[in-house]
């Protein structure tokens, strides 16, 4: 049964604070403990939990705020669940900072942390309509972190990062054996052949992984195709069985890894290059994908990552963050994530690299959003050296072309609004004899010479010309180079090198709690600038204008 805790804001007379020396509770108000309590704890909505847990029966929960609290610490620290606890039970700063003012008021267990995120991860699958809690919590700390700090947000910088869950890079066969143990540890053994049943024996996988040659993983892969089609055949006529997730994971393998050849009559193991990237790669992990960026290989998740940039600002704050399968690309995740990015923080200005360059997303940004797109660098085909670029020609509203560089006007222009597709007719004669004919890309044809190009041919020409300006490309660079950073603190300071979850809603809840906790770091950094700020005002020393005695 669903109960806010109010008991933090009544404090006992008598309790730890109240006995220690004066200098350490001097000490104690300058850390982050109360920082902690005043800006995150007490700005915990127990209430939008509520729908956890039962309404009307059962014991009360542990409060709310202090196990969304301890998440929070752990992913602040990067604790285990063991190290969470003992720092909770033994250490006042934590107990401070989560409204207690006497070790030892509450004890939560182990089991209470992981039922708390059961529920979570269950109501997350029960409304994938809506935004998940910790996203929730996360938008109103934000909200309340911008208001007292007055971070600028009509700047913001964009990055993505990989993610790995916690699941080990399998190869193919290693993939295909566990796979069939889990549909084989699923069915009643009594109902298996004594070949299937000996997949579970330990020498069955020393056999088939460790003791195979590089020249006999085919054949092997090919007798636990087989040996899998022998499972699925074996139940397909017990539909209870059948419909069990381990089942259906043998299933969606042949699916993926083999095709049926009508002549031999059975199943053919796919060549690598045939597997498509979103197939199975994990059978812990059914989510996770597989993407080749550049030189590296990665299995699993892509989190998109977007931060304040202004130079006035003090710190930045995250102020948006999502995570995808890793097959998803920088220019659709931004695609989605810009307008709810503008609508919470009025964003004018988005820095990027060129992997979020995209016709769709730059005509969004800047037509429907206002938002003006700045990139470091442009993907994709480059121009060809020596020719003219579309932006030397003259044109309106991008549908019109006015003139070409050598103040030609058209003799025709057409925009097809369906194909986004500008056409242009000139004089050929005129063409012809034009001295810069060679480099131009107007193509002379016996009765016209024609000008044809998509606006999103235009439009790259348009940010290449940007990015030629070598301060403007050094600003851009400069604003959006400090989110690397912000990344290399969330995977390596709060511990998103590798998650200890596995599938793609307890990833996302995970980040979420790592994203908060970033953004409590910067809180503190600026209630610390502060303070660094106030005691130097404080020490100035007076000063005296010439000629009088009085101090300024």
């Amino acid at each position: 049964m669903f109960r806010e805790n109010k008991s933090h804001l009544q404090t006992e007379l008598f309790n730890t604070t109240t006995l220690m020396h004066p200098r350490t509770i001097a000490q104690l108000k300058k850390s982050w403990a109360p920082i902690y309590y005043e800006h995150v704890f007490c700005r915990i909505d127990e209430k939008k939990f509520a729908h956890l847990y039962c309404e009307n029966n059962g014991s009360p929960n542990k409060p709310v705020n202090i196990l969304l609290s301890l998440e929070f610490i752990k992913h602040l620290y990067d604790y285990t669940d063991e190290q969470l606890l003992e720092q909770y039970y033994f250490n006042y700063q934590i107990a401070y900072a989560l409204g207690q003012r006497n070790l030892g008021e509450l004890y939560i267990c182990e089991r209470t942390l992981y039922d708390f995120r059961r529920r979570l991860y269950e109501y997350t699958i029960q409304h994938p309509e809506e935004e998940d809690l910790i996203f929730q919590q996360f938008q109103g700390l934000l909200e309340h972190f911008l208001a007292i700090t007055k971070i600028k947000t009509n700047e913001q910088r964009m990055d993505s990062t990989a993610i790995m869950p916690n699941i080990k890079r399998a190869g193919r066969l290693s993939l295909a054996f566990d796979v069939l143990k889990k549909g084989v540890a699923a069915c009643p053994q009594e109902l298996l052949p004594e070949k299937l049943q000996k997949v579970l024996e330990p020498a069955f996988k020393t056999e088939v992984l460790y003791r195979s040659r590089s020249q006999d993983v085919q054949a092997r892969l090919e007798k636990i195709v087989e040996l899998q089609e022998e499972l699925l055949a074996l139940t397909s006529n017990l539909p209870e069985i059948q419909a069990k997730p381990e089942i259906k994971l043998v299933q969606r393998f042949i699916d993926e890894q083999t095709t049926y050849d009508p002549e031999q009559k059975k199943r053919i193991v796919k060549e690598n290059k045939d597997i498509r990237p979103d197939s199975l790669q994990s059978a812990y992990d059914q989510d996770a994908t597989f993407r080749k960026k550049g030189n590296k290989e990665q299995v699993g998740y892509v989190c998109n990552l977007t931060e304040t940039c202004s130079e006035e600002n003090d710190v930045q704050f995250i102020t948006d963050y999502v995570l995808e399968k890793n097959t998803k690309a920088d220019v659709e995740m931004a695609a989605e994530r810009l307008p709810k990015i503008k609508e919470r923080t009025g964003v004018t200005d988005l820095y990027t690299d060129g992997g979020y360059y995209g016709e769709d997303l730059h005509r969004k940004a800047e037509a429907e959003l206002n938002v003006k797109m700045h990139y470091t660098n442009l993907t994709g085909r480059q121009p060809e050296a020596g020719k003219i670029p579309l932006t030397a020609f003259k044109i309106e509203n991008r549908q019109k072309v006015l003139a070409c560089p050598q103040q030609q006007t058209p003799t025709h222009t057409f925009y097809d609004e369906a194909k986004r597709r500008i056409t242009a007719w000139f004089d050929p004669q005129i063409c012809r004899e034009c001295p810069l004919h060679e480099q131009c890309p107007v193509k002379i044809q016996k009765k016209k010479a024609l000008l044809q190009f998509n606006q999103s041919a235009l439009l790259a020409a348009e940010t290449r010309q940007e990015l030629a300006d070598s301060q403007c490309r050094r600003e851009n660079t400069s604003k959006r180079a400090a989110i690397e950073g912000t990344v290399s603190a969330i995977k390596r300071g709060h511990g998103a090198q590798k998650l200890t979850v596995r599938g793609q809603i307890k990833s996302a809840l995970v980040m979420g709690f790592k994203c908060i906790a970033h953004n409590f770091q910067q809180l503190k950094n600026w209630f610390h600038i502060k303070r660094k700020e106030a005691r130097e005002i404080s020490v100035k020393p007076k000063i005296s204008l010439p000629g009088v005695g009085v101090p300024v």
